[in-house]
């Protein structure tokens, strides 16, 4: 059995008295979730998450550690993938999406974002974000 662990964050803000979270969409995969991404070298988990945070989004970020999750699937036979995620405040809010990696990413209310993501694991960590945000 292969191991892959990945780290990133529900990155957040304040907007016009609403929080908003930010949701990316995979170019390969057609997905909407959040941005994370593989742990390379001696990396911590908040070190992966912020970098691939920058990478994805270009967005500065400050993690709040108290808040840590995880969600384990299988992405393909025989690989069991462990996935990180912090929640993150957005220290600047216009991004610039990875061209490799993202089709499209958007600030969406925290109460309407379980309408647009893929997965009930991301879903179900929103509603615990969302009690860790607000």
């Amino acid at each position: 059995m292969y191991h892959e662990k990945s780290c990133g964050a529900i990155v957040y803000r304040k907007f016009h008295g609403n929080t908003e979270i930010l949701l990316i969409k995979h170019i390969n995969s057609g997905h909407w979730s959040f941005p994370k991404g593989h742990v390379e070298g001696n990396e911590t988990e908040i070190e992966t998450a912020l970098r691939e945070i920058k990478e994805e989004t270009a967005l500065d970020v400050l993690i709040d550690p108290t808040f840590r999750e995880t969600v384990s699937y299988y992405p393909k036979r025989d690989t069991l993938k462990t996935v990180v995620y912090f929640i993150a405040r957005a220290k600047n809010y216009n991004f610039i999406p990875q061209a490799e990696e993202i089709a499209d990413i958007r600030w969406v209310d925290i109460g309407y974002a379980s309408n647009i993501l893929s997965y009930d694991n991301d879903k179900h960590i929103v509603s615990k974000a969302k009690s860790a945000i607000m």
